[in-house]
């Protein structure tokens, strides 16, 4: 087993993954809880369909991916809280309208410059060799800005998350820390999109506070567990990945599958248990 992992990181582009994606982890298992439990989770799904039209054309133009994805999915996640909130368009039906949209673009353009690709399976399906020096840079930062954000308005998204109604009679301004939690999830989307791809990101959001919630029952515990889940999870996927030659993004999504059931089978066996002390 020493000698699998001393090889595995003896390559440049397994240890660009592993921070990349250790960091991605860790933002989505906090952002995930807070979406999950705001019924808000499937904006993942949303923007990584978003993100995936914006890198599609950046490539048919041969322009940076990153560059271009990121404003337009932060936009993406602005216009959909508006849509959702203020426009006739509600919820799922917003989600639906904007990711098919930006599928559809991405893939029109390419097909009609470039042809569609490597890269663009790459975007899809995600690729451990897509990641630069340059993209591993820019993407430690964004992936701090939110750990830091997320960190200092903890008090305030947490309120937002288990109580709008309340926050809002105490003039908490809702809509702002709801589009800030919107935004951070635009930027983990982006940055781990190139790892996982735009089918399989949201899992990451998804998976690790389902599991958590599966066995811790407070939202801090909750949290941190979701964090241990989602990294453990992280870490076996990879070196799977590497030993048996199999997809990254996939072999992760399985990965977070299994710990999701065995969490499942957990909560029934609890609950068996003081079914029984109660008889």
């Amino acid at each position: 087993m020493i000698d699998v992992l001393t090889n595995m990181l003896s390559y440049g582009f397994i240890q660009r993954a592993l921070i990349v994606g250790l960091l991605v982890s860790v933002c989505a298992a906090l952002l995930g809880v807070s979406l999950v439990l705001k019924r808000f989770s499937m904006i993942g799904d949303g923007l990584a369909h978003v993100g995936f039209g914006s890198l599609a054309v950046a490539t048919a133009f041969n322009a940076a991916p990153l560059a271009v994805s990121l404003p337009v999915t932060v936009l993406a996640a602005f216009l959909l809280l508006r849509l959702s909130e203020r426009g006739r368009i509600k919820g799922d039906a917003a989600l639906a309208l904007v990711s098919a949209s930006a599928v559809a673009i991405g893939v029109f353009v390419i097909s009609m410059t470039s042809g569609m690709n490597t890269d663009v399976d790459n975007y899809l399906f995600g690729s451990i060799l897509s990641l630069s020096s340059g993209d591993v840079i820019l993407s430690v930062a964004l992936c701090l800005i939110v750990l830091a954000c997320f960190i200092l308005l903890y008090n305030r998204i947490f309120a937002v998350v288990f109580d709008e109604a309340y926050a809002r009679a105490t003039g908490m301004p809702v809509n702002v820390y709801t589009t800030v939690l919107a935004l951070l999830t635009a930027l983990t989307i982006v940055v781990g999109m190139r790892l996982m791809g735009a089918l399989l990101i949201s899992s990451l959001i998804i998976f690790p506070a389902l599991s958590s919630m599966n066995i811790n029952r407070r939202f801090k515990s909750v949290s941190i567990c979701a964090v241990g889940v989602s990294v453990v999870c992280y870490l076996i996927g990879i070196t799977l990945s590497f030993v048996l030659a199999t997809p990254v993004g996939a072999t992760i999504v399985l990965v977070n599958l299994a710990v999701f059931i065995l969490s499942l089978g957990t909560r029934w066996l609890r609950a068996f248990a003081r079914s029984q002390r109660v008889k």
